[in-house]
């Protein structure tokens, strides 16, 4: 039988090393007040015995288990992706770890937060609406903030923090009518979340008072996906009616997905037979093929607010109730939508 392997202890690193236990522990968090010196030979120690730190069973001494649960709708949109990795950084930056989870078809919010508990994380950061106000009570009595990005659930008592889809809607409208759009199709995503309902607010908002006729405005579903919004423009091109002057895909991804369905599948160029924009802002959307004219989320500003509600460093205490924080996105304008003549 092979001997058991002896498990290294941060005493016996900080005997290696001469100093004491709570120097090895500063040594290896982040942001910890200890000489570089002290801490180079804290490090050379541990590298002789071959020791690495139990993160886990710290937290349970602590009571903290410097995880941030991220809980995803989809990665089928390169948006939430950007996300994902911005808030890594960002947490990581802040000796925190993310876990990260993605909900399934047949997996409801809820359900999701119930696995969270399960690994004491500090907070919830959380991009899919539909979260009952049980599960939200249930966070707050445990002291666990939850935070809501790119969205927001009226009188839910929770944050939410994301671009102001409203406006950003009506700013793409007005650029698609500057450029002489007289018939609107849009591409939408999830009917029952705030992002795509209020894209599509602003944007039927500005062209109904700019006159344009409602039966001139057609709606198709894109399932917040390329291939989504591919399906859409190839559906309606089947339906025998004419192409609208201009298409708004209430997401990047799904107007890529419409233009390659409107170049590659019918023959149409993009902007002279149809004009088509987006909104997001992801670095896909600007690159040689599409040049998609979009709306820019400040997804960095939108990150950084979102962990600053958290409170991560400061003592837990009654949390504070929620309300609907919107950013200003910003028009990126590009060739898929040719400007005014002056």
């Amino acid at each position: 039988m092979a001997d058991e392997a002896i498990r290294v202890t941060s005493f016996d690193v900080a005997a290696l090393a001469g100093v004491s236990q709570s120097a090895v522990s500063r040594a290896f968090t982040p942001g910890s007040s200890i000489r570089e010196s002290t801490r180079l030979k804290i490090i050379e120690a541990a590298r002789k015995l071959n020791y690495v730190p139990n993160s886990i069973a710290s937290s349970l001494t602590k009571n903290r288990s410097k995880m941030v649960a991220v809980i995803l709708g989809t990665l089928a949109n390169p948006f939430y992706v950007r996300t994902l990795h911005t808030f890594s950084q960002e947490l990581q930056k802040r000796g925190r770890q993310t876990l990260t989870f993605t909900l399934s078809e047949d997996m409801q919010t809820d359900e999701a937060i119930m696995r969270v508990l399960q690994y004491q994380v500090e907070a919830v950061i959380l991009t899919s609406a539909q979260l009952s106000t049980r599960m939200i009570n249930l966070c707050h009595d445990r002291g666990i903030p939850v935070v809501l990005f790119n969205r927001y659930v009226p009188n839910s008592g929770v944050y939410g923090v994301r671009c102001d889809n409203v406006a950003g809607g009506r700013m793409i409208a007005e650029v698609l009518l500057d450029a002489g759009a007289k018939s609107f199709m849009m591409v939408t995503g999830d009917p029952n979340g705030s992002t795509s309902q209020d894209r599509v607010r602003g944007f039927l908002e500005r062209l109904l008072e700019a006159g344009i006729r409602r039966d001139s405005i057609i709606e198709c579903p894109g399932g917040s996906s390329y291939e989504g919004g591919m399906a859409a423009i190839d559906a309606h091109m089947a339906s025998g009616k004419p192409m609208p002057e201009a298409v708004f895909g209430i997401a990047d991804i799904m107007a890529m997905g419409a233009i390659d369905a409107l170049r590659g599948h019918h023959g149409l160029r993009v902007p002279e037979d149809v004009m088509v924009a987006g909104f997001d802002g992801i670095p896909e959307a600007g690159r040689e093929p599409y040049k998609l004219t979009t709306v820019q989320q400040p997804l960095a500003e939108m990150v950084q607010e979102t962990l600053r509600l958290l409170h991560l460093d400061e003592p837990r205490g009654p949390l504070d109730l929620g309300q609907d924080l919107p950013l200003a996105g910003q028009i990126v304008w590009r060739s898929t939508v040719p400007k005014a003549a002056s």
